[in-house]
């Protein structure tokens, strides 16, 4: 007679482990409490969460804690697992038990071993050769200095053209006798001084240092992201600006200081005759000196008795336009301005500061081209040396201009380079508090 055969063990619900949880730690030095972050819920919301048959209950207080529910498992129902708490011992020295259902069997009991199936190896891959290395592309020039070289090649191409159309021009009948009949030489008022006093070539000389000093800070503030120092007042050390910023105003007070004392000097004297239009004929004897110069038949008149109806111009321009709208600007952008006073918008102020500034570097540069291709050691001496004559032929052969120019462009220089935040930091400590930061 065959044996009874025993039972089938009941099988055990599935379970998921749950997290739970946790917080500080109940005893000095502890571990967090609970002291397990998780534990084992049945799946099947209609088992009664219990521990286990065989398992004793822990000795000792329980504590609920809660624990973390998600979304349903099956349409209709609550979220899951079904509990939303458990109930834990107080004494982290007592295992937790995994939760499972009441028809679960004891932890005692052993799982099913299963017999291990030896996996078959895997046949090896051949190796793929490695992709050769691609060459690096060279790094493309940014929008900005595209834009900048094409307009340099747009401008240079203008000129080309300009000098082209200019020749053709003075070569025919027409452009031949408006030449004729408008020579490019403004004739100046009765009591023109003749002759360029020192003091100019002093205030020349000022004004180029400050010019290059406020370009560069210039430069730097529009492009100076993380500056190396700050400066503020000491009557308001929370109004902090750049140090830069703050050497870009203090050239700018010195330029129009030297302004001022330029506009005095200069109509005290009788010089202003020499750079303001008294006569509407003006206007077609500078069209005639500018065909002359595009021709590359350039005027020869005498700087030091007068200038072209060009020069006259555009010194006029530089002096009474430029110099006011730079200065206008310039105060409206800064922190010294009145803010009840908007009839002067700051966008205004930002879209002629920029601007006037190139035009500053633009005439700058054609000054300085001529100055070097219509008679350099003429024009020199008339302006770093205070030197000339009716006669042009006079002084144009002395060196002494050309030598007083290349020691003052050198001073330039050499203050260019030493306005750095490291030696500009103790004489803004004179006016207020420079800090890193």
């Amino acid at each position: 007679m065959v044996g009874a055969q025993a039972a089938p063990a009941p099988a055990q619900p599935e379970g998921l482990s749950t997290s739970l949880r946790r917080g500080l730690p109940r005893i000095p030095s502890g571990q967090p409490w609970p002291p397990t972050d998780s534990v084992t819920v049945a799946t099947d919301p209609a088992v009664q969460q219990v521990l286990p048959a065989a398992a004793e209950q822990p000795a000792g207080p329980l504590t609920t804690v809660a624990v973390r529910q998600g979304l349903p498992r099956t349409t209709g129902a609550g979220p899951f697992p079904p509990v939303a708490s458990v109930d834990i011992p107080e004494d982290p020295a007592v295992a937790v038990p995994p939760l499972y259902g009441a028809a679960a069997q004891t932890a005692e009991q052993a799982p099913e071993q299963v017999p291990a199936v030896e996996s078959t190896p895997e046949p090896a891959q051949p190796e793929r050769p490695e992709p050769a290395a691609q060459p690096v592309p060279a790094p493309t020039q940014t929008p900005s200095r595209r834009w900048w070289a094409y307009g340099g090649v747009a401008l240079l191409a203008a000129v080309v053209v300009a000098v082209l159309v200019a020749r053709w021009f003075v070569s025919t009948p027409t452009g031949s006798s408006f030449i004729e009949r408008y020579t490019g030489q403004q004739p100046l008022p009765e009591g023109a001084p003749v002759g360029l006093p020192a003091w100019l070539g002093w205030s020349h000389f000022f004004n180029m240092l400050f010019m290059a000093l406020i370009i560069k800070t210039g430069m730097t503030v529009r492009h100076e992201r993380k500056p190396e120092a700050y400066w503020a007042p000491r009557t308001n050390p929370k109004k902090k600006i750049s140090l830069t910023l703050w050497l870009h105003l203090t050239i700018d007070v010195l330029w129009v200081a030297l302004g001022v004392a330029f506009y005095i000097v200069l109509f005290a004297t009788g010089q202003w005759m020499r750079i303001v239009p008294t006569s509407w004929e003006v206007i077609p004897q500078a069209v005639s000196a500018g065909i002359q110069y595009l021709s590359l038949d350039w005027p020869t008149e005498n700087p030091w008795v007068h200038y072209n109806a060009l020069q006259e111009l555009s010194y006029f321009a530089v002096v009474f336009i430029a110099a006011p709208l730079a200065i206008l600007s310039g105060a409206r952008m800064s922190e010294w301005w009145p803010k009840s006073w908007s009839f002067f918008s700051l966008k205004a102020a930002r879209a002629i500061h920029f601007p006037t500034m190139l035009f500053f570097v633009l005439f700058t540069v054609v000054h300085v081209f001529l100055v070097l291709t219509t008679g350099l050691r003429r024009n020199m001496n008339a302006m770093f040396a205070a030197s000339g004559d009716v006669d042009p032929d006079v002084y144009g052969t002395s060196w002494t201009g050309v030598i007083v120019f290349l020691v003052a462009a050198a001073v330039i220089a050499v203050v260019c380079r030493l306005a750095r935040p490291a030696l500009v930091a103790p004489v803004a400590q004179a006016t207020g508090k420079v800090t890193s930061r």
